[in-house]
């Protein structure tokens, strides 16, 4: 599949989705309006545009379509993630897991599994 370009609001409406597939636009709208404030024409045309996209499909239900998506959340998730790699950190993954480990607090159990992964890594 295609690289999708989802921008933050369009992420919220893909969790919904994800979570709830096969959903109503109605039901989107419930669940996201009260979180975010978000105007019940604002998530359609949102809704609209992830149609566009190849996001997500539509599919008939009864009196209401159902919108269903194209994409997995962790497609989604690894796009995001390499084109995140490769506009910060030109592609180098050492070079942001350094960052990463370097700037984040760690609990113990955290630093363990690092330690684990980075120990499988050398075998």
């Amino acid at each position: 599949m295609n690289f999708v370009k989802i921008s933050e609001s369009e992420w919220q409406i893909m969790n919904v989705v994800w979570e709830r597939a096969p959903v109503t636009a109605a039901n989107i709208v419930e669940n996201l309006s009260g979180r975010t404030g978000w105007h019940s024409r604002t998530i359609r045309t949102l809704l609209d545009r992830l149609v566009k996209k190849g996001a997500l499909k539509i599919t008939p239900g009864g009196k209401s379509q159902l919108y269903e998506p194209r994409i997995s959340m962790a497609e989604c998730v690894r796009q995001e993630s390499q084109s995140f790699l490769e506009r910060v950190f030109g592609g180098e993954p050492a070079s942001m897991l350094l960052h990463l480990v370097k700037e984040t607090k760690l609990s113990k159990e955290e630093i363990k599994e690092l330690k684990k992964l980075l120990s499988e890594k050398e075998k």
